[in-house]
């Protein structure tokens, strides 16, 4: 069922945003009165399709008109995607009877290239409006929240331990970069290359040397700053034995065996389970130590004091320059995403993934925020990935007409044709990789 839901939560997703990235090149199209042959989500390869309006039979026989418009609007059974189908354009369905005649007042070739430029950038521009308007939404129902980096320590994973952090130190910065909020400074670590963090450990200032190396690892690592929560009790639970302890205890020590913090007394309960034990408490100024007794898997029926969120709520008004910063704060962090991924040594193509992984990202229930939040990060991700200047991408064809525009000299229709095979075999290839990566996370 979770599975289901997920593969859902995908579907939907995908085709809001393809829908929206297609119709950017439909409206600059017809703004130029340039002829749409084909307007599809997902690809009718092979003919095949779910729905047409001009092949569906029982369509047409509910709106006989459609057969007239100039447009065949309809849904495809592969979903990898979608397309415009542009009159007059050299594109993905490589079509090269379009191209054998001179070329007619209504395709694409026959119009300036500033006018192509802005049919072919029509796409990622509502990419990015999109995730604008997302976020703008976020920001005005749910605000932003948070758990501030100042004054909060880390508790970090086997791989930050190497590194040389150690439990209960305070990040103050990278590379002089001080991150606001807790849960980035993993990403920052990666996404700007540091080369030195700053940590506050006790009352010592230190510097630790930041091993590019291990750029790879830190790709791969799920956690590697979780934070330190201090064992002190904020309550007792309904029905928990343990009235003996009261809110604001602090645990130093289990059996003997000290702790600082919460992360450090789940091993030591899980091997005291189903015991009674003398806990080592700080009461305001003294030291007891209190019997408690540890259930059968570990826990002593207590809630801890946690760090408190941060949140930020927006006004109206508030709320359009916070979309208009989280959507550019996105693409800046996507961008360094990609450099990582051009940098073989780094090992970030082995994160690339698929279909597959972008599900494994959706929650297991439904959740606006989230789905939300996440197709603006989606959004974000399909404008910049159609901006990169491969030929079969939006990007390529930007590429060229920019460079028609600086040299006066359009490229062939035969380049073109050469160009966009070289651009979908790069684009398969880079398919098989995020699957291959996929299967290989599944398998492992």
């Amino acid at each position: 069922m979770i599975a289901l839901i997920k593969a859902l939560q995908v579907v939907l997703a995908l085709s809001i945003l393809i829908l929206f990235h297609e119709l950017g090149h439909y409206l600059f199209a017809k703004l130029f009165r340039i002829r749409v042959d084909k307007f599809f989500l997902f690809f009718d390869a092979g003919g095949t399709f779910l729905f047409s309006t001009k092949r569906s039979k029982w369509f047409i026989r509910l709106c006989p008109k459609a057969l007239e418009w100039e447009t065949e609007y309809g849904i495809g059974w592969l979903p990898l995607g979608g397309y415009c189908k542009i009159a007059g354009m050299v594109d993905e369905s490589m079509d090269l009877g379009q191209l054998a005649g001179p070329p007619r007042p209504w395709e694409f070739r026959s119009h300036g290239p500033w006018q192509r430029l802005l049919v072919m950038a029509g796409g990622v521009l509502n990419n990015f409006i999109f995730a604008i308007l997302a976020f703008i939404l976020i920001a005005g129902i749910w605000g932003d929240s948070y758990i501030p980096n100042r004054g909060a320590k880390i508790y970090p994973g086997p791989l930050a331990v190497e590194m040389g952090f150690r439990p209960g130190d305070e990040i103050l910065s990278l590379d002089g970069y001080e991150e606001e909020n807790f849960g980035m400074l993993q990403a920052d670590l990666v996404r700007r290359g540091v080369r030195q963090a700053t940590v506050l450990r006790g009352g010592d200032t230190l510097s630790l040397y930041i091993d590019h190396a291990l750029t790879d690892r830190m790709l791969g690592s799920e956690f590697m700053f979780d934070l330190a929560v201090p064992f002190v009790v904020d309550s007792i639970a309904s029905g928990s034995p343990n009235r003996a302890l009261a809110p604001g205890d602090r645990v130093l020590a289990f059996d003997g065996t000290p702790i600082e913090f919460l992360q450090d007394a789940r091993p030591v309960l899980a091997g005291l389970s189903g015991r009674t034990v003398d806990a080592t408490v700080l009461r305001g100024a003294d030291t007891l130590a209190v019997p408690v007794q540890v259930d059968s898997a570990g826990r002593i029926g207590v809630f801890m004091q946690t760090p408190k969120a941060v949140t930020v709520k927006y006004s109206f008004w508030q709320a359009f320059p916070a979309g208009v910063k989280l959507t550019w704060e996105t693409i800046h962090g996507y961008l360094q995403d990609l450099r990582l991924l051009a940098t073989p040594s780094s090992g970030a193509y082995k994160s690339v993934g698929s279909f597959i992984a972008i599900g494994q990202i959706f929650p297991a229930v439904w959740d606006w925020y989230r789905f939300l939040y996440l197709l603006g990060l989606l959004s974000v991700m399909l404008g910049v990935m159609n901006l990169l200047p491969i030929p079969a991408l939006d990007g390529g064809h930007i590429l060229f007409t920019l460079f028609e525009i600086i040299t006066g000299r359009k490229p062939s229709d035969k380049f073109m044709m050469v160009a966009q095979w070289i651009g979908m075999i790069l684009l398969l290839a880079l398919m098989i990789l995020a699957f291959g990566n996929d299967i290989g996370r599944l398998i492992h």
